[in-house]
């Protein structure tokens, strides 16, 4: 399949996404977790529109319906864990950076994803991951540099002989740069060649990576962290499920994940601003008639459609809606004065 590309991704904002999605959900009896809907969505939907700004996304698991166009991987041999998953993913992407996500992150939002690039890019680490409420970190909520990724998977196959001797080591997040020593044998990694990945590779995909848990790899690189207690929320139980299902409904939360829910369903990706809508659909009920808020606020979409416009056409067909609203309800008003007319 070819790669899809994300419009408007140039430059240094370049990323890929890599979503692994091929768990066996043992904790949920075998079901398939990505499917799971919450808030209207498939979890999987749900990461995807997180992590929609990516150049190249790559799923790791098998074909399925998407809300999103994706590039689909599987890891060899199936089912041999996340790090051979990792490295099925991997080997479809180009760009220098790459975010690593699971596929049951029900909370995940594109600022989440911008906060872990911007922390990689500024602090010169190799990775930047997210932790949960307990500080641990979730490498499934992480940005990377590609060719780091590359060379840990390389030492990871290649067995004992092929360990760095580094370790971990953290950087503060805005440091500008590794400490001398970890900066030195950063250094020396990128002296070693570079392993072929795509046409040319050399290794086999997934070969000496079965069974192996992701804490092996991330322990390669330099990291830094950032906190999320709400985007680190992981489903991994019907309790988890039924958790992210109620806070989803919570008042504060329920009109955005709608409104999401909503534009994955019809296809639509397109920011609007919803106060915009919601004041106009209170003129018109409150100039006009009740049932004139629903009409009215589907006849602005449809001619911000006409006009083949984005955001800026939705505001402008709502303003004149608006400004119709109220000089209905000024009429109404001048015809119930005494000497109107």
């Amino acid at each position: 399949m070819t790669a899809y590309q994300s419009p408007g991704v140039t430059g240094a904002d370049v990323y890929d996404a890599v979503v692994l999605a091929g768990g066996a959900a043992r904790r949920l009896g075998g079901i398939d977790k990505p499917g799971v809907r919450v808030g209207g969505r498939a979890l999987l939907d749900r990461v995807l529109a997180a992590c929609s700004g990516a150049a190249t996304t790559v799923v790791v698991a098998d074909p399925r319906p998407t809300a999103r166009p994706v590039v689909w991987a599987r890891e060899e041999p199936r089912g041999a864990g996340p790090v051979a998953a990792l490295d099925a993913g991997l080997r479809q992407t180009s760009a220098a950076y790459v975010v690593v996500l699971s596929a049951d992150l029900p909370f995940l939002e594109e600022g989440t994803v911008r906060r872990l690039l911007d922390a990689l890019r500024q602090s010169g680490a190799e990775g930047a991951v997210l932790t949960d409420p307990e500080g641990r970190d979730q490498p499934l909520v992480a940005a990377y540099r590609s060719e780091a990724l590359r060379r840990g998977l390389e030492g990871l196959a290649a067995g004992p002989a092929g360990s760095s001797g580094r370790g971990e080591h953290t950087i503060a997040f805005g440091q500008p740069e590794h400490t001398a020593t970890s900066h030195t044998s950063h250094q020396a990694e990128l002296s070693r060649p570079e392993p072929e990945f795509a046409g040319g590779a050399r290794r086999p995909p997934g070969r000496g990576l079965t069974g192996l848990p992701l804490r092996r790899l991330v322990a390669r690189l330099g990291i830094t962290r950032i906190s999320d207690p709400v985007a680190s929320f992981d489903c991994d139980t019907w309790d988890d499920i039924a958790a992210a299902r109620s806070r989803i409904r919570e008042h504060g939360h329920v009109l955005d994940e709608w409104i999401s829910a909503v534009k994955d369903e019809l296809g639509i990706d397109l920011d609007v601003d919803t106060g915009v809508l919601l004041d106009l659909a209170r003129d018109a009920a409150h100039g006009v008639a009740r049932p004139a808020a629903p009409l009215t606020t589907f006849l602005v979409g449809y001619a911000a459609a006409q006009a083949k416009g984005g955001p800026e056409a939705v505001a402008e067909a709502a303003r004149k809606a608006a400004a119709l609203a109220l000089r209905w309800s000024d009429e109404d008003a001048a015809q119930a004065k005494p000497d109107a007319g």
